[in-house]
Order: C-alpha cells, then structure tokens, then sequence
C-alpha cells in the first residue's frame, strides 16, 4: 500500500515536488494524499495541517538553497562572487519555481531563526566583506541586494522580460555590473 514509508521528510520532499509543479499556493495537506493515494488522515500523524506542510518547504528550500549558495561561493570574492551568489538565486527559482515562492513564506521569528534563512544573510555580508562596507551601511546592502535579486527574478519568471529586446540575459548581467559599481562607490551618509 501506498501508505507504507510515510515519514515527514518524504511527505516535506513529495510536497516541495507538488509545489514546483501546481504552485506553492496549491500546496495541500488534501492534495499530498491524493498524491500518495491515501486518505488525509493518515498524514496527520506526520504533518499538523497544511501550513505546517508549507512551512516544512519553506525550511528544505530555504536549506537547499543555502548549500547551493555556499558552494557556489567557495574560493570567490568580489564581482565574481556578488553574480555567482545572484545566478544561485535565479537558476534555483528557474528550476523550483514553487519552492522558490516557498522561500517568501513569512515565518514565525523562531522558526525563522532555526531555519537557514540566516545563512543566506550571512553569505551575502561575506560578499559585502570584499567591498568593505561598514554597518548600517552592510545591511543596507544586503536589503538591497535581496530586493534586487528577488525582483528581477521575480518580474523575468512572471513574463515581464519577454516581450522586448534586449534578452533578459544580457539585462541580468548589466544589473550585476550596476550592483558592482555600486557597492564599490557605496554612497557616504
């Protein structure tokens, strides 16, 4: 029977694929079980309700997409480590468009807090390091370059590149050049 090797992990792994392929607002605990071929009550004894399965989502993307960024950062500073982190971003909302949505999920502020949500403030400040940038003045930045990221990736995945040229490609890449500038000629208070 399909109800055989249920666990919180697998349902979590199940629901994250559902979100890539319906939309993380779509995301149910009803429609995991139809999924799995077993009535919703039998995940219940692994998921709370459906907000507790997009929660658990969130964590893995948010997880996923940290240990995407760390390596892609390995042995870069400056540019080069500003667009591999920026590229980290765009191709894992490209690939996982639900768990990517899933990564905006507010969460309360200690599950946020356990969650590696941090760690993604943290590679962007050791980004920030290379261009040496003192507080406030580096979570400026970080706000900044989140917004950015989050943005253009959020507008290209909604259609609203694809009507014009240039290619977004060639747009992304002058944003990164324009964030470079930036940071090396951050504005004095």
């Amino acid at each position: 029977m399909a109800r055989v090797g249920l666990t919180t992990e697998r349902l979590t792994r199940a629901g994250a694929e559902l979100a890539d392929e319906v939309g993380f607002d779509q995301v149910t605990v009803s429609e995991l079980a139809r999924r799995f071929d077993v009535k919703v009550a039998s995940l219940y004894s692994h998921l709370k309700n459906s907000q507790d399965l997009r929660t658990r989502i969130a964590l893995l993307a948010l997880e996923e997409l940290a240990d995407l960024g760390a390596a892609a950062l390995a042995g870069r500073a400056g540019k080069d480590a500003l667009t591999a982190l920026a590229n980290v971003y765009r191709d894992y909302a490209r690939e996982h468009p639900g768990r990517y949505a899933a990564t905006q999920l507010r969460l309360d502020p200690e599950t946020a807090a356990a969650s590696a949500g941090g760690r993604h403030s943290q590679m962007t400040r050791a980004i920030l390091r290379g261009y040496d940038l003192p507080e406030p003045d580096q979570t400026h930045a970080v706000r900044l370059l989140g917004s950015v990221f989050h943005g253009y990736v959020s507008l290209e995945m909604g259609g609203g590149f694809s009507h014009s040229a240039p290619d977004s490609q060639e747009s992304w890449s002058r944003t990164m050049d324009a964030l470079d500038a930036l940071l090396r000629n951050w504005p004095a208070p």
